[in-house]
């Protein structure tokens, strides 16, 4: 996003501050107001984004937020987490991945994430999160990464997160990204034709 946001000349403050497995579990403190991100250098990077819109905290953002903290579904749904869950086929039940064991399995991974979430509807931010690439690793299950996605974006979305969901736009009929909306060298990230789409879709809703 922020690639595609600089090659089309927008002004905006901010960018990765660590990996995407990094905010799914527990990653930042708070006195009620202000967080603190627990890795350093997380934290010496979002000190720079506040400095650089004049903000004191994450409650004086003059501007939306966007954000992906919990959204790395393919971290998620790495098979090995879910091996004990399969049948002697190596598949699921047919209602495991519907049902409300799946379903608190994910929240609990994802929990660091939706506090933030919880953090940020209790400051009022408006806060905006794309949903991921639709690829799928080597590493990860792909009936796992679509079903806990979704729990992920219900999840957010109850905190008050607008969802921007391309997913009909950028997939093919099996629910994979599609070449040209994919980077060639890693099967994990959009590439920069993935990121206009979504930076197009901020700007429709009024960024």
């Amino acid at each position: 996003m922020g690639q595609a946001a600089a090659a089309a000349g927008l002004p905006f403050a901010g960018g990765p501050v660590g990996s995407g497995r990094d905010f799914l579990g527990p990653f930042f403190d708070t006195d009620g107001t202000e967080v603190v991100f627990r890795a350093a250098e997380g934290q010496r990077l979002y000190r720079e984004f506040l400095d650089a819109l004049g903000a004191e905290g994450l409650a004086g953002l003059p501007v939306p937020l966007v954000c992906t903290f919990g959204f790395s579904a393919h971290t998620v749904a790495t098979r090995q987490n879910w091996d004990v869950h399969r049948d002697r086929r190596g598949g699921f039940p047919d209602a495991f991945l519907r049902g409300a064991l799946f379903a608190d399995l994910v929240k609990a991974m994802v929990r660091g994430a939706l506090a933030f979430y919880d953090h940020t509807a209790a400051l009022g931010l408006r806060v905006l999160a794309p949903m991921p690439p639709q690829r799928v690793p080597g590493m990860a299950d792909a009936r796992v990464f679509h079903a806990a996605q979704d729990i992920v974006r219900d999840e957010a979305a109850a905190r008050g997160v607008e969802i921007v969901d391309l997913r009909a736009r950028v997939t093919d009929r099996s629910g994979a990204q599609r070449p040209v909306f994919s980077r060639p060298d890693d099967t994990i990230h959009g590439n920069l034709a993935f990121g206009r789409l979504v930076v197009a879709e901020l700007l429709d809703r009024g960024l």
